[in-house]
């Protein structure tokens, strides 16, 4: 039913700017089928005159070269199709278009309103820090790992890491409920581990729990992560929805800082012509969610992400959104303490370092791995 003077929308319009690829009529052909696809998905000539057309279907707003055979499209759309939900947001942004060949989101620019739809993250780079009382140096992160080892191990690592001086001590993501490691055992113990060193300590290192599970068991496996001292909570958005981040966060009832993993969602970004930039896949949409940090692999480990792809995240971690906080950029994969002078060129200080496996392979004593390399971080 139309509104006021016969209107459908308001006229407030968010932006998504698109790579396409051909020459100049080929992506101007796509990016109209892109316009009509992400809304209406509907023949074009059988549109009734009026407000449909005039309003609800995407709006190419400009063309311009982005580098041989390359084109930038910046289509604009009513607010009103995103009805105020991450998930539609998510659809029209790129949708049954993530099915086409030569479609690629590069950046997305919502207004005030649309962004006043989603809280976003409850605690933020600031909110983390003083959780953790770390004011100024980068924070450090290892991950429990590797699969197959029981409960009563994976607590002991804890302890150990946390004693040496890690500010988060997380699940790997791979660790979920085995039979080897039971949920309902391994996060308790886990936590109980942290909790001691702690108190050893006086430091506030926080474990952080992979809630990543089917959809039903996600809220139930956070709240019995809140009742078990819990510090944090890891949750794969690619495998569980971004829609999920949303409601972890959103839940004042948990009020814990939330991680955000990368895994099952790669294959957005490793095609130059397809998906999405890495600046959306793990910067805006993890903080739009909820996430207070984002973990990507790094550039220079065993996966292909470029110097350029991982700068891009970071500066997308703490770009202007309106009201939402900045958040940790965190990479990992293949991290070593030798990288963190390159590192604070490419991140600054603000950043979550993600030593997995390497703290391993500095030798058999866990705690004084982690010493070492906090000594590091201190003298940055």
């Amino acid at each position: 039913m139309s509104g006021e003077n016969g209107r459908l929308t308001s006229g407030e319009r968010f932006r998504v700017e698109y790579l396409l690829q051909g020459d100049e009529a080929a992506a101007r052909a796509t990016a109209r089928e892109v316009c009509v696809e992400q809304t209406v998905e509907f023949p074009e000539d059988l549109l009734p005159r009026g407000p449909i057309p005039d309003e609800v279907v995407g709006r190419l707003e400009s063309l311009v070269p982005a580098g041989p055979g390359r084109w930038r499209a910046e289509v604009s759309y009513a607010v009103e199709t995103a009805a105020g939900e991450l998930t539609q947001l998510l659809n029209v942004i790129l949708g049954n278009s993530s099915m086409r060949p030569g479609v690629r989101v590069e950046r997305f620019v919502l207004t005030d309103s649309l962004l006043a739809a989603f809280p976003g993250p409850r605690f933020g780079r600031a909110g983390l820090r003083r959780l953790t009382g770390v004011e100024r140096r980068p924070l450090l992160c290892t991950a429990l790992k590797p699969m197959g080892l029981a409960a009563r191990a994976l607590a002991e690592q804890a302890h150990a890491f946390a004693l040496g001086g890690m500010d988060l001590v997380k699940d790997d993501h791979g660790v979920t409920d085995q039979r080897f490691s039971p949920y309902a055992e391994r996060v308790p113990r886990c936590a109980e581990a942290i909790a001691r060193a702690n108190a050893r300590t006086g430091r506030s290192c926080l474990y952080v729990v992979n809630v990543t599970a089917p959809v039903d068991q996600v809220l139930e496996r956070a709240h019995l992560a809140k009742r078990a001292g819990a510090g944090g909570l890891m949750i794969a958005p690619a495998l569980c929805g971004f829609d999920t981040v949303r409601l972890l966060a959103a839940d004042a009832s948990l009020a814990m800082p939330i991680l955000s993993h990368p895994t099952f969602g790669g294959s957005y970004v490793t095609s130059p012509q397809n998906g999405m930039s890495h600046a959306v896949l793990y910067g805006h949409l993890p903080r739009l969610a909820g996430a207070d940090a984002t973990i990507f692999v790094n550039y220079g480990g065993r996966f292909p992400f470029s110097r350029e792809d991982c700068a891009e995240i970071a500066r997308a971690s703490a770009a202007p959104m309106g009201r939402l906080p900045a958040i940790f950029p965190a990479p990992g994969g293949g991290m070593t303490a030798e990288r963190i002078p390159d590192l604070l060129e490419v991140y600054g200080r603000d950043f979550l370092l993600l030593v997995g496996g390497g703290m391993h392979r500095l030798g058999p004593d866990l705690t004084e791995n982690a010493r070492r390399l906090l000594q590091l971080a201190e003298g940055m």
